[in-house]
């Protein structure tokens, strides 16, 4: 989805907030490796769990390759090195995009699992060694998780980015989202007022959770109450 591929660009850019700050900083940095799934995520106090929706994973198939002879013989690829510089092939099952450089090294988006990502940058080197290239798979690493959610409730982002706003870019005139930069997990969150939340960032799934874990009391204090309840909470007491 264009979020998604918005999240995928936020993740490149650097936190907007210093990273002495401690705000927003959980007691517990561990960190698994990249490639692995978590099996005990964090407690989810929201009752709420993100879920992930693109995975992006790099590899290297130690070789130079010829870019014509790949998009020439294999399915589904196609190379336009006017436009870009790589060969985009796609697989059905898990349903990915691979980005082939010249160089050997390899993009894999749109898996929605750790496992799924492993298995479609092997399914995706096994087409190359198919095409008489000695390639191997190695150095696999997940670079980027994009997860979402919904809150179920709308949120005054207005306030929030008043309060937070080492933390906040909102303009609404140029994208309906504020964008959150959270320092610890460094995770970048779009957050919208129907209570959409898009997460960005995270090498492994327990930073996705945790992130959301932080921000969903900041939610709930600027969640925005219907019309007649406003009105009741600023009427004084008699």
């Amino acid at each position: 989805s264009s979020l998604a591929l918005l999240a995928g660009m936020l993740a490149g850019t650097s936190a907007g907030a210093s990273s002495s700050t401690t705000a927003l900083v959980p007691t517990d940095t561990a960190t698994e490796p990249a490639d692995q799934p978590t099996d005990q995520p964090p407690t989810s106090l929201s009752g709420i769990r993100p879920i992930l929706q693109n995975i992006v994973a790099t590899c290297n198939l130690g070789i130079a390759l010829d870019l014509k002879t790949i998009a020439m013989h294999a399915r589904n690829a196609e190379y336009n090195p006017k436009r870009f510089s790589a060969v985009i092939m796609r697989i059905r099952d898990p349903k990915t995009t691979a980005l082939i450089f010249k160089s050997g090294k390899m993009v894999v988006t749109g898996a929605k699992s750790e496992e799924q990502a492993r298995q479609a940058a092997r399914k995706f080197a096994r087409i190359v060694q198919k095409l008489d290239f000695p390639a191997r798979f190695t150095d696999f690493k997940i670079q980027n998780m994009v997860g979402s959610c919904d809150v179920k409730f709308p949120i005054r982002l207005e306030g929030l980015a008043y309060k937070h706003s080492h933390y906040s870019s909102y303009e609404p005139e140029l994208f309906p989202g504020l964008i959150y930069r959270m320092v610890q997990p460094k995770i970048v969150l779009l957050i919208f007022v129907s209570g959409k939340v898009v997460l960005t960032g995270g090498k492994v799934r327990n930073e996705i959770f945790s992130a959301f874990e932080q921000i969903y009391p900041v939610l709930q204090e600027f969640r925005k109450l219907p019309a007649a309840a406003a009105a009741t909470a600023l009427t004084p007491a008699t």
